[in-house]
């Protein structure tokens, strides 16, 4: 979808909602998309957290992070605004797949608020890049949307430009953990253009909204660390309790 085209599809979406009155998304009570009693309900994951992945334990690394091949580990360490769970799972539906582009300004802070919560500390932000063919399915990148909202409100620079996603990879909702792995290894590549910041000796922080095995985050950290990138670290809206076991 053209500029043209999202800002058309915006504009009408701010006809309609004074036409007819917004309702949330989770619980469809009227005066907002997502409403004040769903939004408490999105609470931040308890600690202690594991040190790699952010989800709760019992000890310094999850059962799940020490499962894991040591390949696939390569992200500084990865943190998420809370867990993939109702009803906070359906107001990232909504944004993601029914073209609620609204929400990103509530998700974008919600980022940046959890980047404060768990001082960060990153020079970049890059959003995981779709593949050009999904982008114009879509009509936009939803990583994008709200990773120029957390850049804005963190005054940090955003890099759209650089990482690219150099073919065409099957949905991961639809496989398992491994094939997750494999369906993405080598996807994404860097290279800094003459107007975009280089990543060398960098912290990079990349954006996404939900991340259930890292596979996407750690193919997308790869060609950071090749570039140079001192630290990588992944942030997204929401993480599953339990991922999804990788053997």
């Amino acid at each position: 979808m053209s500029l043209d085209r999202l800002s058309w599809s915006r504009t009408l979406q701010n006809v309609l909602s004074l036409l007819f009155p917004l309702h949330c998304v989770a619980c469809q009570t009227s005066g907002a998309l997502f409403c004040a009693t769903c939004l408490a309900a999105v609470q931040p994951i308890a600690e202690p957290l594991c040190q790699r992945c952010g989800l709760p334990l019992r000890d310094r690394f999850c059962g799940h992070c020490r499962l894991l091949p040591p390949a696939i580990g390569s992200l500084t360490g990865q943190r998420s605004v809370s867990l993939y769970q109702q009803p906070f799972s359906t107001c990232i539906q909504a944004f993601k797949y029914q073209q609620q582009t609204s929400l990103a300004p509530l998700l974008g802070n919600l980022l940046a608020l959890a980047y404060q919560r768990y001082q960060l500390h990153a020079d970049l932000i890059i959003p995981v890049p779709l593949h050009y063919e999904r982008e114009q399915q879509r009509g936009y990148n939803q990583a994008t949307l709200i990773a120029r909202v957390c850049a804005q409100q963190l005054t940090l620079p955003l890099d759209t430009t650089g990482l690219r996603r150099t073919r065409a990879t099957s949905a991961q909702a639809m496989l398992k953990a491994e094939q997750r792995y494999h369906n993405v290894l080598g996807a994404f590549h860097y290279q800094a253009a003459a107007a975009t910041l280089n990543v060398r000796n960098r912290n990079i922080l990349i954006i996404d909204d939900v991340s259930t095995t890292s596979s996407t985050l750690v193919a997308c950290a790869d060609p950071l660390w090749q570039a140079g990138a001192r630290e990588v670290w992944g942030l997204v809206l929401a993480r599953p309790l339990k991922p999804l076991a990788f053997f």
